[in-house]
């Protein structure tokens, strides 16, 4: 593989790592923030399972010769939603937290997709396609969840 593919390559698990750490620290706030046991059970489920991520990125790109990323991006945060969880949304609501952590998962599942649209040494490809279904998977659990709230808030009490 040539030093440019290498250096794109290890950009892009940077990208991903930087992605995942921002993530586990979001849904680490938000499983100290809800109020719902289950939610808090799953929130932290979804930090270790971006802990774990990152980790497994961070040993491609030293295998690479690359330096993984330390730090999330802080452009990102804000823009994804983590932020508001990090430091208490306005309405410390279980509502409100899955809107953030859903937004958060909006981004992620966009990082995912953006790297796997580059090209990628085919051992990494199936790491990250691997990453990227639990992210998705991830996304709809948080959705759906949303949407149960707002079904169980629009329907009439019994």
């Amino acid at each position: 593989m040539s030093t440019d593919a290498n250096e794109e390559a290890v950009s892009a698990m940077n990208d991903l790592i930087e992605t995942c750490k921002d993530g586990e620290k979001g849904f680490a706030a938000a499983a100290e923030r809800a109020e719902r046991g289950d939610l808090k059970q799953l929130f932290t489920t979804l930090s270790s399972q971006r802990a774990t991520f990152t980790h497994e990125l961070e040993v491609q790109v030293e295998r690479l010769g690359g330096k993984p990323a330390d730090l999330g991006h802080v452009a990102a945060i804000v823009h994804r939603g983590w932020m508001a969880v990090k430091s208490g949304v306005k309405d410390d609501t279980d509502g409100a937290i899955l809107d953030e952590c859903e937004r958060g998962e909006d981004f992620a599942v966009k990082a995912y997709a953006d790297v796997l649209g580059k090209s990628l040494p085919g051992d990494l490809r199936p790491l990250i396609l691997r990453q990227a279904d639990d992210v998705r998977a991830a996304h709809t659990q948080v959705r759906d969840l949303r949407g149960e709230r707002h079904d169980a808030q629009e329907s009439p009490a019994a």
